[in-house]
C-alpha cells in the first residue's frame, strides 16, 4: 500500500515564491511608470482644452482673462490637474509692468510665451520660473504661445 501524499516540497515552494517577487518587482514599476504617462498626458489634455477657454475668452473681449477664475464654467476638471493642484495661469501681455519678472523661463532665460503662461505644476506639486531647475522636470507646460504643451523637461 502507497502512503505517499501529493503535494509540494519547500524548495517548490520557495521557486514559486521567489518567481512571483521577480515578476512583482519587474511589474510594479512598469504599471507606475503608466500611471504617471497618463497623468501627464491628461494634464497636457487638460491645458489644450484651458488653452481654448482663454482664446474664446479673447476672441470675446479682446484681452486674456485676468485669472484663470474668469474660466471657471470652461475649465476641465475643475481647474485642478491629475495630482489635485489648480493649474497656473499669469496673464503676460495685459499684466502691466512688473509682471515681466513672473513669467516662465527657458535654460537661456528667455520667456517662454508672449501672451500668458499656463502649466501644471506636476507631480511634485512644486515648480519655479526657471525650466531647467529639477523642481521643473516634472511641469507640464504650454509654451511658445501654444505651439508646445508637453514636460517642461522636453523643450
Amino acid at each position: 500500500m502507497n502512503t505517499q501524499k501529493g503535494g509540494f516540497t519547500l524548495l517548490e515552494l520557495m521557486f514559486g515564491v521567489a518567481i512571483i517577487s521577480l515578476l512583482t518587482s519587474i511589474a510594479i514599476p512598469v504599471y507606475r511608470g503608466q500611471i504617471e504617462k497618463t497623468d501627464n498626458n491628461n494634464a497636457i489634455t487638460h491645458i489644450y482644452a484651458i488653452q481654448v477657454c482663454i482664446e474664446r475668452f479673447y476672441t470675446e473681449n479682446f484681452s486674456y482673462p485676468a485669472d484663470i477664475a474668469q474660466n471657471a464654467n470652461c475649465l476641465p476638471n475643475q481647474g485642478l490637474d491629475p495630482w489635485g493642484n489648480p493649474y497656473a495661469y499669469l496673464n503676460i501681455i495685459d499684466g502691466g509692468p512688473g509682471i515681466k519678472g513672473q513669467v516662465r523661463k527657458d535654460k537661456n532665460l528667455n520667456p517662454i510665451n508672449t501672451n500668458y503662461d499656463l502649466y501644471s505644476m506636476g507631480k511634485n506639486g512644486v515648480s519655479k520660473k526657471q525650466l531647467d531647475n529639477k523642481d521643473r522636470v516634472d511641469d507640464i507646460v504650454l509654451a511658445r504661445d501654444g505651439a508646445f504643451v508637453g514636460l517642461s523637461s522636453d523643450f
